[in-house]
């Protein structure tokens, strides 16, 4: 352990987790299981976000009413989120309202109840998300994106799921998933603020005695980069573009240099792409690129909206981009990336939600909690002949390309590898 952060495994096998911080008021509480949609079966894709949806919708002594005025009854806020590798549970409140906070997720997570009428109701709040998100381009482009990344895979699945499963899911599939992966060798609890070990740790101990036991679940299917394209021709003011590569996951000796290429290049207004693309050629008005790391590897991408008449040259732009920063990375720019990355982590250690959040994922990652001195300490590392290398590797690895919009003057898959390859 770090110096500000105390770990105790329960005899169930439970990890938990705290960092103290001494100058605030506030406690940030969660439980991170280590289940999400890659977890899945294809035929019950969506049933992790489902499930995150229906345990703030009663337990056997509290109603969803009651979940949520106990909270805001304190000023406090809960919330939860599913990715593809985890899904998470997690309160903010006042320091003298952490047993309540505790209280209640373990209360979610060990005694949902599932009622039937709940669940038809919470049924058609999710169709009506994945409505919104097929009416939102900008939105729905990326789940079109990781399908053409990984298709036919676990990877490659929308964390929603589709319309036509939800529609079918069977209420079981919920308990049966929990019971499964919601186990105490499988989840870690996590909590940062004006907090005590010890008080957390018996918290714990009352709170989440009930967590299901089971055997040891089957590692899910490794991710398989495999690359492709997905195109839908929309009546839309713009077309919407990923374009994308095969990436470091975490852990990976080239993870830091590509998250300081990906600074650089599309990271801000001062970046490559921001200054090419939108200031100088008036093309888009957003535009940027993002790293997107998992355990096995991972994802590069640029995303881009543009208008059908710019289309057309937009892409030529983008690839002479990607090919100049494999030859020449100036000293400025290295600075101005490292010093993003770095001002991005150290401002977030000042969030107990953001400390809480990051001691949790180190942990299910690594095993280990990594003091932010380590990070900087490679951030620092990273040299511009090591960005140059590492934008080589991934930009000459099959490309995924995923519009929708009027998209008649975006270039085809092949054309892009031909100009990569040029």
């Amino acid at each position: 352990m770090t110096e500000t952060v105390c770990k105790t495994t329960l005899p169930s096998g439970l990890t938990i987790l705290t960092e103290r911080m001494d100058r605030v008021e506030t406690v940030s509480f969660g439980a991170y299981i280590g289940a999400g949609t890659r977890h899945e079966t294809a035929a019950e894709n969506g049933v992790a976000h489902f499930l995150e949806h229906m345990a703030f919708k009663g337990t056997e002594r509290r109603s969803a009413v009651d979940i949520a005025e106990a909270i805001e009854n304190v000023g406090g806020h809960i919330n939860a989120y599913t990715s593809r590798e985890q899904t998470a549970y997690y309160v903010k409140l006042l320091k003298e309202d952490l047993g309540l906070g505790v209280d209640i997720i373990g209360d979610i997570l060990c005694h949902s109840s599932f009622e039937p009428e709940e669940l038809e109701r919470e049924r058609g709040v999710i169709l009506q998300e994945i409505g919104q998100a097929n009416d939102t381009p900008d939105d729905i482009v990326f789940d079109h994106f990781q399908s053409a990344a990984y298709p036919s895979q676990p990877m490659g699945r929308p964390v929603l799921g589709t319309e036509s499963i939800i529609r079918g899911m069977k209420r079981d599939a919920l308990p049966g998933f929990m019971a499964a992966h919601y186990t105490p060798e499988n989840m870690v609890i996590a909590a940062s603020g004006n907090l005590h070990h010890g008080q957390v740790v018996d918290l714990v101990e009352k709170h989440f005695a009930d967590l299901p036991h089971a055997e040891k679940m089957d590692e899910p299917m490794p991710a398989d980069y495999t690359g492709g394209e997905f195109r839908e021709d929309r009546d839309l003011d713009q077309a919407h573009i990923v374009l994308g590569f095969s990436a470091p996951g975490y852990g990976e000796p080239d993870y830091y240099p590509s998250m300081l290429l990906s600074t650089l290049l599309g990271g801000g207004m001062s970046s490559r792409l921001f200054q090419e693309i939108r200031e100088k050629r008036g093309l888009v008005y957003s535009i940027y690129s993002f790293t997107s790391p998992a355990k096995d590897g991972g994802l590069f991408g640029i995303y881009a909206g543009t208008g059908e008449s710019e289309a057309a040259e937009l892409m030529p732009v983008t690839l002479e981009e990607l090919s100049k920063v494999q030859l020449n990375i100036t000293e400025p720019e290295l600075l101005r990336a490292r010093a993003q990355l770095k001002a991005g982590l150290l401002m977030s250690l000042e969030s107990t939600g953001s400390r809480c959040e990051q001691i949790a994922r180190q942990w299910q990652i690594f095993g280990r909690i990594i003091p932010a001195s380590e990070t900087v300490a490679k951030i620092e590392a990273v040299t511009e002949a090591d960005i140059r290398a590492v934008a080589a590797k991934i930009f000459r690895t099959r490309p995924t390309l995923a519009t929708l919009g009027p998209i008649r003057q975006v270039p085809r898959l092949t054309n892009i590898i031909d100009r990569l390859a040029a």
